[in-house]
């Protein structure tokens, strides 16, 4: 497994992920094409080629940035990527000198919550009914490095 950048090729290995994993939920091609134009910092997992997951980082100030999305295929999840992923989404925030970082999780993504808090991010609100259509409350977690 090797992480490698984002690129605009890697939008159509991605929204199969993205329609197993979150449904009516997911994330349109324009939303990642958006991203990207952005310059937002995402990442691959890829193994022969073909992408395992990718997560993205926003930078929204000299001292603040949010992990956009981490999402691994469900055959290769435990195995280590999505902390490789995370792993390095917080090593670019350091690069930039970037000391908060913050995300938000489904509340009821219990492995997803274990996985931040492993990495000192703490709960700090909830956004009610923000997955839509489930109207599911997210969870905002921070960590300040």
């Amino acid at each position: 497994m090797q992480l490698e950048r984002f690129r605009w090729w890697h939008v159509e290995q991605v929204l199969p992920i993205e329609t197993d994993l979150f449904g009516a939920e997911k994330w349109s091609a324009a939303m990642f094409w958006n991203e990207l134009a952005q310059r937002h910092y995402y990442l691959v997992a890829t193994e022969d080629e073909t992408v395992l997951g990718y997560a993205g980082l926003a930078v929204v100030g000299p001292d603040e940035s949010w992990v956009q999305n981490i999402a691994v295929r469900r055959d290769a999840q435990r195995r280590g990527i999505g902390r490789a992923l995370l792993e390095a989404l917080l090593a670019e925030a350091g690069r930039r000198g970037v000391h908060k970082v913050l995300l938000e999780v489904a509340v009821d993504n219990a492995p997803a919550q274990r996985l931040y808090a492993g990495y000192d991010f703490e709960p700090v609100g909830v956004r009610r009914g923000y997955y839509q259509p489930s109207n599911t409350d997210a969870l905002v977690m921070m960590r300040d490095a």
